[in-house]
């Protein structure tokens, strides 16, 4: 009954007037600005990643930076060898640790994410990382944030003011940050001239029709949402965004992760939404999806490669495509939010900056 009369009052609210996604919108904008404003810093950062490679990457972030992170980490890792893992933000707040020895240090890159700078416990883990001798980048939206003061190369989002508390562009803009880092540092001319066609790419991606997911997702009460390798950041942040503006409890697994244990729960009219690119990773998503199509699942497989039944999604280098599908996932989540009777504007019990200690 509190459901049905949260939709009644909802019912007016269209989703194409939502800041969310109004400022989704704007991603590819904010893509073309961040480029252009940032060019000198992102080469400078390559330059010196090259002279002198870290023997680790450390990601300090949280909520929807944190998936940008994940990103990162495949993207580093497969681009470079370099292990690359987030750093246990709580350990630098509210625990006692103890610094590494020198011994143990090497030569650490450190990249914090925020779209606000200002949360206690990513100021504290990024001052520890700094204190241990890291290289630390800093992507952030807010350019004199506290977090930028204390890094030694700031990349602005300029993603522009972000007013729903669900993060969008900012998000999109973190990607290409970490896109642009790894293509300086390993003068990859592929991926370089990729990131180059993304503002054109993102307004595209952002007009393909996902309406196809809404039959499945507007009465469901949870779901998993698929992804792997470059796609599995993808994944997880269309699972918080599920959470967040929908109320629909979404779960993310790994491809390879749902096999074991999750997949028990995939039933007969299970919803699934299933992100595939044109790698080996997507492949093995594609596979999964039939596995559990076949079982009966309502899957919503949004794949590169197209075919019958499946929601559109651009291709091109497989380490862009996430961003498109997540620019085009963000046009659905503002319109699945209204469907289910949420304002994806205002999601209860949350607030822009979460001030985590």
């Amino acid at each position: 009954m509190a459901e049905t009369a949260l939709r009644r009052e909802n019912a007016a609210i269209d989703p194409a007037a939502t800041l969310m996604y109004r400022e989704a919108a704007e991603a590819g904008a904010a893509v073309a600005r961040f480029l252009d404003a940032n060019r000198d810093a992102i080469d400078r950062i390559g330059a010196r990643l090259r002279a002198a490679p870290p023997a680790v990457v450390v990601t300090c972030a949280r909520g929807s930076s944190a998936h940008a992170a994940a990103y990162g980490k495949f993207a580093i890792e497969t681009m470079t060898g370099v292990v690359t893992a987030p750093a246990a933000l709580s350990i630098a707040s509210i625990y006692p640790a103890r610094t590494a020895p020198a011994a143990a240090r090497g030569n650490r890159l450190c990249i914090a994410i925020s779209q606000s700078g200002r949360s206690p416990d990513l100021i504290a883990a990024v001052e520890a990382q700094r204190a241990e001798g890291a290289y630390v980048v800093a992507l952030v939206n807010v350019a004199d944030s506290p977090l930028a003061g204390i890094a030694d190369e700031v990349l602005a989002l300029n993603a522009g003011p972000e007013v729903s508390v669900a993060a969008t562009k900012s998000y999109l803009v973190s990607l290409v940050g970490l896109a642009a880092i790894v293509a300086a540092w390993t003068q990859d001319a592929p991926l370089g001239e990729a990131i180059d066609r993304l503002p054109a790419l993102l307004p595209r991606a952002f007009a393909l029709d996902w309406h196809a997911a809404l039959p499945t997702l507007t009465d469901a009460t949870s779901l998993f949402v698929i992804g792997r390798g470059y796609g599995y950041g993808a994944a997880l942040e269309v699972a918080l965004k599920l959470k967040e503006t929908s109320g629909l409890h979404a779960e993310c697994f790994s491809a390879a992760e749902v096999k074991h244990g999750p997949m028990a729960l995939v039933g007969r009219g299970f919803p699934i939404l299933a992100l595939a690119g044109s790698d080996a990773a997507g492949d093995d998503v594609r596979e999964t999806a039939a596995l559990f199509e076949a079982r009966g699942a309502r899957v919503c497989l949004a794949d590169t490669r197209g075919g019958a039944g499946t929601l559109p999604a651009l291709a091109d280098h497989p380490m862009i495509e996430p961003i498109l599908m997540v620019e085009s996932f963000y046009a659905l989540a503002a319109r699945l939010a209204v469907a289910r009777g949420h304002d994806p504007d205002s999601p209860p019990y949350l607030n822009k900056v979460t001030r985590t200690v």
